[in-house]
């Protein structure tokens, strides 16, 4: 069932709930039967497949639906006139729905389906019965006891036989049929019942045809009525799409608005069904006044739930769906309704969330004209705030132009601005509790405000000279730009020794306050950080993280040589030196060598 753009396809849809919502309401239940199953059923009759017993009865429990339900509106055609009338026009299957009941019983096929069907079952009956005769009696036999496992009469394979133990099975005038899982029984057709067991057979093989010929019957019955009865499918599961919407409007205490074909709104005390009936309620008009709205104000304070709301009843009248209002509200019946709203970015195609709703936004200019509504949340936003403005009031001209009804929501001052100067636009705002720094979700028409961003920051704590200074800057748009000079890295750690921190010398035996390791002071040039040597090699610290244990003089004599405590270093460093090619470790080695040669020289 698809959206009606015709106003007289949504009045007839609107009285066919109302009708069904009394109905409903006054606690009584339509007789659907059958329905869940039917079209199922329905294919396999197209395709000249037989129907099983179970089928079959299915099958005729919705074909007499039809007559309980003519006569279920029958009694309610005063307050379901139009209802009734299409319970009326709903087809009469009753030869075909009393011809299944009397020959499908109890899910089989009735003795009474067939002359030969009782004839064949009658003697089915004889025949077994004369078989029980000759086995029990066999049975009974004392001279048969030793052989017999136990006196019972088995049915294997289609075939009547008593238990015989194993190794007797060669003195049985008799062939066997099966035997047990552990091997000791084997069940044995006697030799005097053979000709009536293959009698049986015969007669389960006539039966099984004619049953078959019964189903083949009544299942060609059901396909000679085939159009009849896929009307009378489709008949039904409108009327039971009628009484699931009018079910849907009695959950949230829907009415039945009036509609109108002239471009005109007005919701009185409107919710959005998700929403429940705590939510507050919508007071909404738009196109006998003014055609374009526009609305502002906090973030998260409702204004895209209006949209919402707005489009969804919309849509809801437009379905055949009441709508949760005041009785007095009035909607119109739109040729289209555009929306852009949400997050429009699509990855795969490389567009971002402005390029997204500008392609959304150029399709609907292509395809709006009168008689269509169009909704459109934060216009103009995710880019150049002027731009975004600019071409956000360009659109809404455009749309306004081509004849389309026009809500949109924003943030933007100059479209605000736009709106209280067009003659044919109106401002709205989303009522706030400047207080309590919470939104009522109220709109109001006829007056615009701004986000309320100055009073989120100070109900989030930001100083008053910082918002002092936003609110110069929203009304001068004169920024501070003179340049502020920085002293060397300012802000970051301070390079300088502070009067309380200890100042390093070489060889002080230090521990890391991160790991609890300990080494010994390299060098301590006064600044933030101090070179300390710890598992053999030198490491830049942060001075805060390192603390003194023992002083170099504590540890070593006077005149001790503190360069023989890093010797390995200094030679790993100048092996590494080495290794990579420097220059200046080259040339130390260099020097060493004419040092020794020249020493060599003097001797």
């Amino acid at each position: 069932m698809k959206i009606a753009t015709s106003i007289d396809i949504v009045k007839v849809r609107q009285q066919e709930t109302s009708e069904a919502r009394l109905i409903v309401d006054s606690g009584q239940h339509v007789p659907f039967m059958g329905l869940i199953q039917i079209n199922r059923l329905m294919i396999q009759v197209e395709k000249g497949i037989i129907l099983a017993p179970d089928e079959l009865i299915e099958f005729a429990d919705f074909l007499r639906s039809n007559r309980m339900i003519q006569n279920f509106f029958e009694k309610n055609k005063f307050q379901a006139p139009l209802l009734s009338k299409y319970g009326q026009a709903l087809p009469n299957f009753l030869t075909v729905e009393d011809n299944i009941y009397e020959k499908i019983q109890k899910n089989q096929v009735a003795d009474s389906a067939s002359k030969n069907l009782r004839r064949f079952r009658q003697k089915l009956k004889e025949v077994e019965a004369e078989i029980e005769v000759k086995l029990q009696k066999f049975l009974r036999n004392s001279s048969n006891q030793t052989v017999i496992q136990e006196r019972l009469i088995v049915q294997k394979e289609g075939r009547l036989t008593v238990p015989i133990k194993s190794s007797f099975k060669n003195k049985i005038d008799g062939a066997v049929i099966d035997q047990s899982r552990n091997g000791q029984t084997v069940f044995v057709e006697l030799q005097m019942v053979n000709r009536l067991n293959e009698q049986i057979e015969n007669l389960k093989y006539q039966i099984e045809a004619e049953e078959y010929q019964v189903l083949a019957e009544l299942t060609g019955s059901l396909s000679e009525q085939a159009v009849s009865i896929k009307n009378s499918i489709d008949a039904i599961t409108m009327m039971d799409l009628i009484f699931a919407r009018a079910k849907y409007g009695r959950e949230y205490d829907g009415i039945t608005p009036r509609v109108n074909k002239d471009e005109q709104i007005n919701i009185i005390k409107g919710r959005h069904p998700f929403l429940g009936k705590k939510a507050v309620p919508l007071n909404f008009n738009l196109g006998k006044d003014y055609r374009g709205l526009v609305i502002t104000g906090a973030n998260a304070g409702g204004k895209t739930v209006v949209l919402k709301t707005v489009g969804l009843l919309t849509l809801m009248m437009m379905f055949g769906l009441q709508i949760p209002a005041d009785s007095e509200s009035e909607l119109a019946v739109f040729d289209d309704i555009f929306v852009d709203m949400g997050d429009q970015q699509n990855l795969d195609n490389a567009l971002s969330t402005f390029s997204g709703h500008m392609q959304n936004i150029a399709s609907i200019l292509r395809k709006v004209n009168r008689n269509t509504l169009i909704l459109l949340d934060e216009i103009g936003s995710g880019t150049e705030p002027n731009e975004g403005a600019g071409l956000a009031i360009a659109i809404m001209e455009s749309l306004y132009q081509k004849g389309g009804l026009l809500v949109a929501t924003t943030h933007y001052g100059e479209i605000k601005n736009f709106a209280k100067q067009h003659e044919d636009f109106m401002p709205a705002l989303m009522k706030f509790d400047q207080k309590t720094l919470t939104p009522k979700y109220q709109l109001q028409i006829g007056q615009s405000g701004d986000s309320q961003a100055l009073w989120i920051a100070r109900k989030m704590k930001m100083s008053k000279a910082l918002i002092q200074t936003a609110s110069k800057y929203i009304d001068t748009k004169n920024y501070a730009t003179k340049k502020t000079i920085f002293s060397h890295q300012e802000g970051l750690e301070n390079d300088k020794l502070t009067s309380n921190e200890v100042q390093y010398q070489r060889g002080d035996r230090v521990q890391l306050t991160f790991n609890g390791k300990t080494g010994l002071v390299f060098e301590d040039d006064g600044q933030s950080r101090v070179q300390v040597y710890v598992d053999r090699n030198i490491q830049s610290i942060i001075r805060r993280r390192i603390k003194l244990v023992n002083s170099a003089t504590e540890l070593y004599p006077n005149g001790y040589d503190l360069d023989q405590l890093f010797s390995d270093f200094h030679e790993r460093k100048e092996i590494r030196d080495l290794e990579r090619g420097s220059k200046i470790a080259q040339k130390k080695l260099d020097q060493a060598a004419r040092e020794r040669r020249n020493k060599k020289g003097n001797l």
